[in-house]
């Protein structure tokens, strides 16, 4: 089942997209509402889509006719797990692999919808791209024996960073990772929620892409994570609690723009897909100036 976030007619509102007839159906209510009843039939396989669970409004609109959101409400948190690929560290920092994960938060003022543009922001001059699996948290109620079961599904992110911010904090503070990841409207996140239960159990297994104009940067598979969705979920959750509806960066592959040198420009096109789920089509605009 795909889930978006939509607007249509200046309303905010969640959706079950259906592609091949290229519609969606409206639900009723804010995500707390539903995420977690839902999340709770796919875990026990009580309905084979799920939609049995859903309070649809009756509303169907052409899926060409609305807007799509990034798929979390603003009340819900963003959490970035990063530090996650070995050979990112390596290739693109120069770093060996931290002993635990690493996280931290994102601001929701920094994220865009599958089609939206990418601001470039007028601070930094190493804009840079970061394909990442984004999980979503469908309940808040987790279960260290199994953390996945929390789990409602997963999207699509592109963590979009100002690497000459992220290395400009002082000498002795560390990296200035709030400069770095949370300036206005530069992080895509989308196009929708395709829910666990079109993957295999367990942590996923999938290819991710990203390109610039065309050009691959980035091409690698959630495989190579150094700590599974579940761990993640585990060790975010035991230093701050998930909330349904929160959403969760899981770390990039190697091909980012601090390590080949290629940061993006104003007017180039970026496309970060994930198979299974979708693509984030998202260009950069012109620098903006104070």
């Amino acid at each position: 089942m795909k889930l978006a976030r939509c607007e249509l007619d200046n309303q905010k509102f969640w959706a079950v997209i259906n592609v091949e007839k290229a519609i969606v159906k409206k639900i009723t209510g804010v995500f707390a509402l539903w995420g977690p009843s839902l999340t709770q039939s796919i875990n026990e396989g009580v309905s084979a889509d799920g939609e049995a669970t859903l309070p649809f409004s009756g509303d169907v609109y052409p899926l060409d006719s609305v807007r799509l959101l990034p798929p979390i409400e603003p009340i819900n948190r963003v959490v970035v797990a990063g530090a996650n690929y070995s050979k990112h560290l390596a290739a693109d920092f120069g770093l060996e692999a931290p002993s635990q994960p690493v996280a931290f938060l994102k601001a929701y003022g920094a994220l865009i919808g599958p089609n939206d543009a990418i601001r470039y922001p007028p601070l930094t001059n190493e804009l840079d791209h970061e394909v990442e699996l984004v999980v979503v948290i469908g309940s808040g109620e987790i279960d260290f024996q199994n953390t996945l079961a929390s789990v409602l599904g997963y999207t699509v992110g592109n963590d979009v960073s100002s690497r000459d911010l992220q290395r400009s904090g002082p000498k002795g503070i560390g990296m200035d990772l709030f400069a770095a990841k949370s300036q206005d409207k530069t992080t895509g996140l989308g196009p929708w929620i395709v829910t666990k239960d079109e993957f295999p159990a367990g942590n996923p297994v999938l290819r991710m892409t990203l390109t610039v104009d065309g050009d691959v940067r980035q091409d690698g598979t959630t495989k190579d994570m150094t700590w599974g969705v579940d761990e993640l979920v585990s060790f975010v959750q035991q230093r701050s609690s998930f909330a349904a509806g929160d959403v969760m960066f899981t770390g990039s592959p190697e091909g980012v723009g601090q390590g080949t040198g290629l940061f993006l420009n104003a007017g180039e096109l970026v496309e970060a897909s994930i198979e299974g789920i979708g693509s984030l089509k998202n260009r950069v605009t012109q620098k903006q100036i104070i």
